[in-house]
């Protein structure tokens, strides 16, 4: 097991990652280069740098990736607002995706709290 899988916030961004994958894959093409990829990156973003900081030495090399990705959580956040806004997602859809990415940033926090 690779020493980020052990964290609780990778776990969960890795998921919310897989579960916008799902619900981007139904997006008008004219936004597969705009909001689709936007939003895939986000998520992507976070689980990404949860990697990334663990395979850093010290604390506070860990610590920055861990600050990039909250930094990515609300990137994320202000870009499924918009996919709803846009109906490209159902409220209910949107609704479980927040709750997730909520979740998510919630675990990252209070592991960038802990690394100190």
């Amino acid at each position: 097991m690779a020493s980020y899988e052990r964290f609780a916030a990778w776990k969960l961004s890795y998921d919310l990652a897989l579960k916008v994958y799902d619900a981007t894959d139904s997006f008008p093409r004219s936004e597969l280069y705009g909001l689709t990829s936007q939003i895939r990156r986000a998520a992507f973003s976070v689980a990404a740098n949860i990697a990334e900081g663990a395979a850093k030495r010290g604390r506070r090399e860990f610590r920055r990736y861990l600050d990039i990705a909250l930094g990515s959580v609300t990137e994320l956040e202000v870009a499924l607002r918009l996919a709803r806004d846009r109906r490209y997602l159902t409220h209910q859809a949107w609704e479980q995706l927040e709750r997730l990415r909520n979740h998510a940033g919630a675990v990252t926090w209070r592991l960038y709290e802990a690394v100190r």
